[in-house]
């Protein structure tokens, strides 16, 4: 297994968990991303920064990255979940709720 890059290492150590409360501005301006279970946060999130479009449209069109849905903030507002993990990737914040 290679070493990850010096981006996805500094990206990763910018990734924490995060309350719905805290998220709720960012999805409030239409800047709150979703993040699949099934895709690797930092992962999406480096694609952004390298601006791989063809795997950013790919998500998108695949429905694993998408913009949060009214639905989602509802659910997320009357859960709480405490197992929601967040990335900024300026005007972007991503987020993604693990097992």
């Amino acid at each position: 297994m290679s070493a990850p890059s010096e981006t996805y290492a500094a990206i990763l150590g910018a990734t924490a968990r995060i309350e719905w409360q805290d998220l709720e501005p960012h999805f409030a301006r239409g800047e709150l991303l979703v993040v699949d279970r099934a895709l690797d946060l930092v992962s999406v999130a480096q694609a952004l920064i390298d601006d791989d479009s063809a795997a950013v449209k790919g998500w998108m069109q695949q429905g694993r990255l998408a913009n949060a849905s009214d639905t989602q903030a509802a659910d997320w507002h009357q859960r709480n979940p405490d197992n929601l993990w967040a990335v900024v990737i300026r005007p972007w914040v991503l987020v993604q709720e693990r097992d």
